[in-house]
C-alpha cells in the first residue's frame, strides 16, 4: 500500500488524529490529540504494527514529506497514540540535525549550521500583530504558507510588550498557546527576552521562577512552573549626535555559551518537550531541587571557564555606496527595500575561544523588508525560531534616542 494511502486511512480512523492543518500542531497552538498506548484499547488495524515494519513506515514518510503542507503527514503518524508518537520523535530529528521544522518543539530548538532556515514575517498595523511564516516566498493566499509563531504588540506608560504565541488569536499568558515575550525599557534602547520554560532540560524550583502576576491564579497549575526565563537581552546604541545610519544593536543571549561556535563542540543544550505537552507526567514542585545561582535560573549549562560567558551578537557593518549615496548590505537576494529595520547579526567572539575568523563572519540572523509590511527573517545555528522572531520584533518599536 502506497504510504499516503497509509496515511490517509490514518486520518479517516473514527478515534480521529489530531493535529497537522494549517492553525494546528506546530503554528495554530493546537495541541496533537493522543490516544491510547499500544497497551490499551486498540485505535485501528495499524496500531499493532511490529516495530520494525512501524519504523520503516514513519522514515520513509518523513523522508518523503520535506516541505508544509505535506509535511502534516508526519504530525499525523505521531498523533496516532503515544507508541507512535514515541517512534515519530525517534525518526524525526532536530532542526539543527535536519535543517526542518516539524513539532511545536522545533521553534525552541537551533537551526541548522550548514544552512539559514528561511522565513517571511507579515505585520499587520490595525491590529499590532505579527505573524512569522516558513516558506521562501510570502505567498500569503497559498496554503502553502505554515504560520510558525505570532505575536501582539501592546503600549504601555513606560513599556512596551510583545507577546509570543503558538496561535495567531491567542495572546493570553495564561493559555498553553502562550511561549514568551519581549519588554522595553522607557527609551525603546533595550529589551529583555523572556522564554515562558527553561531554555534545557534542568529542572528549577519554584524560587527561582520569576513571578507572573498578570496569569489568573485560577488557570495556572500548582504543577506547571508558569514563570519568564531571560534568554536574552537586545541593546540598541544611543545615536547621541542624531546622525543619520544604521542602528546599531547588540544582543546577548544568555542562554547560550559563546564556546558553542567553536569547532568539534556539542550543540546548545535545548528542550526536549514543552512543559504543557500532552504526554508529559507533571512533578510537584516541591520534588524538584533548588538552582544554584542566578545561571541556574536563567537556565544557563556551565561548562568549565568559557561556559558561563554568554554568545553576544552584533550586527554587521554596512558599507556606504557612493553612486546610490546610501548604506549597503549584501542580503544575497533576500531583501529588496531599503529600511532601518534591515540588519544582519553575526558573533562577536574573544579569540580565546577558539572560534575561527569564518565562523564568526557568518550570518546567523538577517531580518529585511521586501514590501509594504513583508519581511524576510532567516536564521541559523545557534538561534531557534522563537530566538530569532523575538529579536526581530524590537524593530518595530518606536526608539527616538537611537534615530
Amino acid at each position: 500500500m502506497p504510504l499516503k494511502s497509509l496515511v490517509r486511512e490514518l486520518k479517516e480512523m473514527p478515534d480521529g488524529i489530531g493535529g497537522g492543518g494549517e492553525g494546528e500542531g506546530e503554528g495554530g497552538g493546537g495541541a496533537i490529540t493522543m490516544g491510547h498506548g499500544r497497551e490499551g484499547a486498540p485505535e485501528g488495524r495499524w496500531v499493532n504494527l511490529p516495530p520494525e515494519l512501524l519504523f520503516d513506515v514513519i522514515r520513509r514518510v518523513e523522508a518523503s514529506e520535506v516541505s508544509w503542507p505535506a509535511r502534516r503527514h508526519v504530525l499525523a503518524c505521531a498523533a496516532v497514540c503515544r507508541w507512535w508518537r514515541g517512534i515519530t520523535k525517534e525518526v524525526v530529528k532536530s532542526p539543527e540535525q535536519c535543517g526542518r521544522i516539524t513539532f511545536p518543539l522545533s521553534l525552541k530548538q537551533p537551526g541548522p549550521r550548514d544552512h539559514p532556515i528561511q522565513c517571511f514575517m507579515r505585520r499587520e498595523r490595525t491590529t499590532s500583530t505579527f505573524r512569522v511564516y516558513l516558506g521562501l516566498t510570502p505567498s500569503l493566499q497559498s496554503q502553502k504558507d505554515k504560520l510558525l509563531l505570532a505575536a501582539r504588540k501592546t503600549r504601555r506608560a513606560t513599556s512596551t510588550d510583545f507577546v509570543i504565541s503558538l496561535a495567531s488569536d491567542n495572546f493570553s499568558r495564561a493559555s498553553n498557546a502562550y511561549i514568551g515575550r519581549v519588554r522595553s525599557n522607557f527609551l525603546g534602547t533595550k529589551f529583555m527576552v523572556y522564554d515562558s520554560q527553561c531554555p534545557h532540560d534542568a529542572p528549577v524550583s519554584s524560587s527561582s521562577i520569576p513571578s507572573n502576576p498578570r496569569a489568573p491564579s485560577k488557570q495556572v497549575s500548582p504543577r506547571l512552573p508558569a514563570g519568564n526565563y531571560d534568554v536574552a537581552t537586545v541593546s540598541y546604541e544611543f545615536n547621541v549626535l542624531r546622525t543619520r545610519g544604521p542602528r546599531r544593536i547588540q544582543c546577548t543571549m544568555h542562554s547560550i555559551p559563546a564556546s558553542s561556535l567553536r569547532e568539534g563542540r556539542g550543540g546548545v543544550a535545548a528542550p526536549t518537550s514543552f512543559l504543557q505537552s500532552v504526554d508529559e507526567r507533571q512533578q510537584p514542585l516541591s520534588s524538584l531541587p533548588a538552582a544554584k545561582d542566578e545561571e541556574s535560573a536563567r537556565g544557563f549549562p556551565s561548562d568549565g571557564p568559557t561556559g558561563s560567558v554568554p554568545l553576544i551578537l552584533k550586527n554587521k557593518s554596512p558599507r556606504w555606496h557612493e553612486q546610490l549615496q546610501c548604506w549597503c548590505l549584501d542580503f544575497k537576494g533576500r531583501v529588496t527595500v531599503a529600511s532601518v529595520k534591515n540588519f544582519q547579526l553575526v558573533a562577536a567572539v574573544d579569540p580565546s575561544f577558539g572560534v575561527s575568523l569564518a565562523e564568526q563572519e557568518k550570518v546567523i540572523l538577517q531580518f529585511g523588508k521586501i514590501g509594504k509590511d513583508i519581511f524576510t527573517m532567516d536564521y541559523r545555528y545557534p538561534l531557534s525560531a522563537f530566538q530569532a522572531f523575538a529579536i526581530c520584533l524590537t524593530t518595530f518599536d518606536t526608539k527616538p534616542a537611537c534615530e
